[in-house]
């Protein structure tokens, strides 16, 4: 009977350590996890996201592998993600179009924004500036303001595309100012901001990443930040706000989803090195190189957030009738 009892011990014994290693086992990540990015490779959020990827991934042990699916303003990226398993290994950079614009773009999304995701935290945000070619005689807001009024037709602006940020922030001025303007789509910001700079046409809201090297050459004339506060290594240009446009703010903005039903245990885990990465060293001096403002946050705040950016856009969306489909 002893030695019975005694093998009954150890075979539990043998039991529960086995199960101490298999739950160790599965312990959130044990194996690389998938962000995908809704644009080419190359671009702003692809950098930022490899960026991000490189420091999260030693954080939590596994490396993080970027997907790039481009296409129908994010939509086809967003369906993927919509539709993939919800047990944290696929993620997606999602913006200011994903989860604020697009909703009310599209007639026949494939996905609900507010019911196939879950937030993860907020990254960074892509402040907008006004812009002209510098052989428009303005040089300030009051003075393009009375430029554009004394223009016989509507002057046009350009953009990356129609329902883009920048395309938003355009239609949110001409409804503050009331000046007469017309709309000049592109197919992405580097030909809209090359025609600005050839003077095709007379100007654009750009954000700071695609603008940078434009405005510091001079080839491009900042009229004002389209921010509350001026902008980090844009510190001259002052805001349209101190210019007299009153709570006038906008920008591109980006953030971390998973799908509807990831465990809070996992999105906490993505949320503690996300914060981690935006506090690093390599990922502050690629943001100040581009020009961008990190934006921390929790995945509570990171909801909160976006559905007043969908209340706000979706406002300005319908008030200049901005279809997509």
């Amino acid at each position: 009977m002893a030695y019975l009892t005694r093998a009954v011990v150890a075979a539990s014994a043998l039991l529960l350590m086995f199960s101490g290693n298999f739950a160790f086992s599965q312990q959130y990540p044990s194996k690389p996890i998938e962000w995908v990015v809704p644009y080419p490779a190359g671009g702003g959020t692809d950098t930022v996201a490899r960026t991000f990827a490189q420091v999260m991934g030693e954080a939590l042990g596994q490396p993080i592998i970027i997907f790039n699916k481009p296409g129908a303003a994010t939509n086809i990226a967003a369906d993927y993600v919509a539709k993939a398993k919800n047990d944290g290994y696929v993620i997606m950079s999602a913006d200011t179009g994903t989860l604020a614009a697009n909703p009310f773009l599209y007639n026949n999304l494939t996905f609900n924004v507010e019911r196939d995701f879950t937030t993860i935290g907020l990254t960074v945000r892509f402040p907008m500036i006004l812009v002209v070619n510098p052989n428009v005689p303005a040089h300030d807001l009051r003075e393009l303001l009375d430029w554009i009024k004394k223009q016989a037709n509507p002057v046009a602006y350009a953009t990356p595309g129609a329902g883009t940020p920048h395309h938003l922030t355009s239609e949110l001025f001409r409804e503050v100012t009331q000046v007469k303007l017309t709309h000049i789509p592109y197919k992405g910001a580097a030909p809209a901001v090359q025609d600005v700079v050839s003077g095709q046409v007379p100007m654009m809201f750009v954000d700071t990443a695609a603008g940078y090297q434009f405005i510091t050459s001079g080839k491009l004339r900042p009229i004002g930040v389209a921010s509350l506060n001026r902008v980090k290594g844009f510190e001259q240009i002052p805001t349209l706000e101190e210019q007299g446009l009153k709570n006038f703010e906008a920008y591109a903005w980006q953030g971390l989803i998973a799908p509807a039903g990831t465990a809070a245990e996992t999105i906490n885990t993505l949320n503690k090195a996300l914060l981690k990465a935006i506090d690093s060293d390599p990922v502050k001096a690629q943001l100040k190189a581009l020009g961008l403002e990190a934006t921390p946050s929790s995945p509570a705040a990171m909801t909160e957030f976006a559905a007043k950016e969908r209340s706000k856009w979706s406002a300005v969306i319908k008030e200049a009738g901005i279809k997509a489909d």
